[in-house]
């Protein structure tokens, strides 16, 4: 059907509008279909406002520094499509996809002749391509990342060893409802009876709601916090710069602890893997000929908590202001970010990555303080990062440059800066 990743990309694409109902009905249809891939080996599911990628890919890396085989579904991708589906973090390549799309389309398209409400989704379409392939590959143990919410998101078809849920805060409103109790219960969605159910700090009135559906189903419920305010200090390391990946280690190490009698999980093993995590893009410090250039995912309000304690940190430890470079999507998460920034910022740059939700300048520019003291300046990827290993800000300057914001602005930067050529894969990332 198709004769090059190329067209298999273009023809993924196209789902976008495809199968647009928020559920769960396709992706179960799709899964039983292939006959339910999903059923073969035990899986995490891993849910969370912030956090849940990070916490996936340390509990990726416990298991496999214990010999596992290991299974990693993660979205969406900084560069490559291959990104969301690893084993042992080797990455799916472009033919494999290609492979895949095609076995894949045709079973897609005679549901779709059955009913076109049933076609799947891109984003079902990989969920079902990770499910194969794991089973395929003969994974010991998936680690699986929900995509959006937990109840209504396409994983949701599986049930796991244990549901994690990282963090809950306001993101996603429009589409998970806007309190934290509502957002809660959508993310309690993936906790199923019986299984136990592992949750970082939450905020009271999320952690009373998590607290309601694991009685309702008789999850047993592991707080690994007492408190909402653990200090980070007593929390374990991890090579993830930042003291949130802290909270995100003990999160881990609860989940290796409670699953620890069937996979034979060793804590010091597990501490250890801590150490050896490979997730970029938080917080991730790299050097340019002149000077330090810092990227990091910060896309929400909670994000911008984090944030502003990196900023806080690079401040205490006497490095001077960082000229920043910043893109993010969307009006209420410009509100919460941008006034972070500048906060801590000497200049701002502000840039449109290419995705259809991303702020234009007028928003963006609308959150900075009036009593902010630096440049404010309209730039475009292109001209600041005009080819492999350039930057228009790479002067001689004590001053990191901080590249933050949307994970699609990290990625849109990364293929400039850090490949050979040109990936053309972040059409796919939005979905």
């Amino acid at each position: 059907m198709f004769s090059s990743y190329e067209q298999a990309r273009d023809w993924l694409f196209s789902l976008k509008n495809r199968g647009s109902t928020y559920g769960i009905e396709r992706m179960e249809r799709f899964a039983r279909e292939l006959g339910n891939p999903h059923k073969s080996y035990p899986i995490i599911h891993v849910a969370g406002t912030n956090g849940k990628g990070s916490t996936a890919a340390m509990l990726e890396s416990m298991f496999r520094a214990h010999g596992y085989r290991t299974g990693l579904s993660t979205s969406p991708h900084l560069v490559r499509q291959g990104e969301r589906i690893q084993v042992n973090r080797s990455i799916l390549s472009e033919d494999e996809i290609l492979a895949y799309t095609d076995e894949l389309s045709r079973v897609a398209e005679a549901i779709g002749r059955e009913d076109p409400e049933l076609h799947p989704s891109f984003f079902e379409f990989m969920t079902a391509m990770a499910m194969l392939h794991f089973q395929r590959s003969k994974v010991d143990v998936a680690i699986v990342e929900v995509g959006l919410g937990g109840r209504l998101d396409a994983t949701n078809v599986v049930e796991p060893e244990v549901a994690v849920i990282t963090s809950i805060g306001m993101d996603h409103c429009e589409i998970l409802g806007d309190t934290l109790d509502l957002i809660a219960r959508e993310k309690g969605g993936i906790i199923k009876p019986g299984r136990p159910t592992v949750i970082g700090s939450l905020p009271r009135e999320a952690d009373d709601a998590i607290a309601e559906i694991c009685d309702k189903r008789g999850s047993p419920l592991i707080r690994v916090f007492d408190t909402g305010n653990p200090n980070p200090e007593d929390l374990p390391k991890t090579n993830l710069s930042g003291d949130y990946q802290r909270l995100n280690a003990a999160v881990a190490m609860s989940v290796a602890e409670t699953v620890k009698a069937r996979f034979a999980l060793d804590a010091d093993r597990c501490r250890d893997a801590l150490m050896r995590v490979d997730w970029p893009g938080r917080w991730d410090a790299r050097r340019m000929k002149h000077r330090e250039i810092i990227f990091d995912v910060s896309h929400n309000a909670e994000g911008a908590r984090w944030l502003e304690a990196n900023l806080e940190k690079l401040k205490r430890d006497g490095k001077p202001a960082p000229d920043v470079i910043m893109g993010v999507m969307g009006e209420y998460r410009a509100e919460a970010l941008v006034p972070v920034v500048a906060g801590y910022a000497h200049s701002i740059t502000f840039v449109i990555p290419e995705q259809s939700r991303a702020s234009g300048f007028e928003e963006l520019e609308r959150h900075a303080p009036a009593d902010f003291e630096g440049s404010i300046q309209r730039g475009e990827i292109a001209n600041l990062f005009p080819a492999k290993g350039e930057c228009a800000l790479d002067f001689p300057s004590e001053r990191p440059v901080l590249v933050t914001g949307s994970i699609y602005l990290i990625g849109e930067i990364w293929e400039r800066f850090l490949e050979d050529a040109p990936v053309g894969q972040g059409a796919l990332q939005d979905f």
